[in-house]
């Protein structure tokens, strides 16, 4: 999903093109499911003939200021991206959309035109992102909750070192955490862990003052290069994790050491077990391994569909430990629900359905079956019964 880089870029070329421009044309899209809280009518009519004064963002939101509110919004959440006619604007690759076929795209969710004759365009093929009109953004959730802009608030090097000493999560699960810091994502997350040579899954209370410093200034250094460059990944250094993420494991190697899959808060993650080694008495091994993974990408947000060292085989053996119930031999395991895909911004996933369904169901069943062979025993004692008292009637 877009990032803090991503959205910084598209703020950005709002900011050169748009601000100071007057709308004269509004077009929102008849998705309620992105269009959130506000009917199309009232949306156009609220944005139709102001001025744009700037342009805004924190974390992966971004929104205009008019010259009086309300303001539009933008959650870009899986694939949302803004486009400006004739402005190159880096979009997030999955986010992208073909306007040369067709302008605006059919996955316009808002778009208007300026008193120049400018057109911009947010579009979510997805349709995983929230638009809203809001009098105050930060006022309101989602921008409201978020904790400091990694890029614009950047916490000092003592602060961040004993916040870190205070939590006993995974570390990269806390990069996650949109509350904590704001604008991190999961490719930026793996990428400074990478860069710092920090274990996903290492307790954030765990880490030396050294190594506190390490992924601040790692933090500081891919944010600053990536929004440098405008996002545009052909120009992040060869030497970055980011240009093997996508790659099939036993083809992922940077620098020409490997790079193996492993689930961290949630997400698939990419590390260098040469390199980033996990201390202390866990074993990532068991511990790197969920339970249950939805087959499909979760929350989110995640932007790579690996399948995680061994999910396979732990999915496996609940299967297996399920099926030795009492009952449950030779039954079909139960079917797998379609997980929907999430796009909560705390970037946090890890649903148990499979698990759950067949808790749920196997008891059950298991239970019917002995309700009916008691009946059936109950009408054998019966008809035993009878037939005995029939058989010394006919003695007497």
């Amino acid at each position: 999903m877009p990032e803090l880089p991503e959205v910084e870029a598209a703020r950005r070329a709002v900011e050169e093109n748009c601000v100071g421009k007057k709308i004269t044309k509004c077009t929102v899209a008849d998705d309620s499911k992105v269009i959130d809280g506000v009917s199309r009518s009232n949306f156009e009519a609220s944005v139709i003939g102001k001025l744009i004064v700037a342009a805004h963002r924190k974390g992966k939101n971004m929104w205009l200021q008019l010259d009086s509110p309300p303001f539009p919004s933008f959650q870009f959440g899986m694939a949302g991206a803004i486009y400006i006619k004739g402005v190159a604007v880096t979009k997030y690759k999955r986010s992208a959309v073909k306007d040369e076929d067709e302008w605006p795209s059919k996955y316009s969710k808002f778009f208007i035109e300026l008193d120049d004759g400018l057109e911009l365009s947010f579009t979510d093929k997805r349709r995983f992102a929230k638009v809203r009109l809001l009098k105050d953004p930060t006022s309101v959730p989602p921008i409201s909750e978020l904790g400091p802009d990694a890029l614009f608030e950047p916490m000092t090097l003592e602060k961040f070192t004993e916040s870190l000493h205070k939590r006993k999560t995974e570390i990269k699960a806390l990069l996650l955490d949109q509350s904590y810091i704001s604008g991190i994502g999961n490719w930026v997350a793996d990428e400074v862990l990478y860069q710092a040579r920090i274990h996903p899954r290492q307790a954030a209370s765990s880490l030396s003052d050294a190594s506190c410093s390490t992924l601040y200034k790692c933090i500081e250094e891919v944010i600053e290069k990536a929004v440098e460059v405008g996002a545009d990944s052909s120009q992040y250094p060869n030497s970055w994790i980011f240009h093997s993420r996508e790659k099939k494991p036993d083809k992922a190697f940077v620098d020409g050491k490997k790079i193996d899959f492993i689930t961290a808060g949630g997400r698939t993650t990419a590390y260098v077990p040469e390199l980033q080694k996990l201390s202390g008495s866990i074993d990532v091994k068991k511990t790197g391994k969920p339970k249950r993974q939805a087959s499909k990408k979760v929350s989110g947000d995640d932007d790579t569909e690996k399948p995680t060292d061994g999910e396979e085989g732990d999915l496996g053996s609940v299967k297996s430990k399920k099926g030795t119930k009492a009952g449950a031999k030779g039954r079909k395991p139960a079917k797998k629900k379609k997980s929907e895909e999430s796009d909560e911004d705390n970037d946090n996933a890890g649903t148990d359905c499979d698990t759950d369904q067949v808790e749920k169901k196997n008891p059950g069943s298991v239970t019917n079956r002995k309700e009916a062979g008691e009946e059936k025993l109950s009408k054998k004692r019966v008809q035993s019964n009878q037939t005995g008292r029939s058989s010394k009637r006919k003695a007497k």
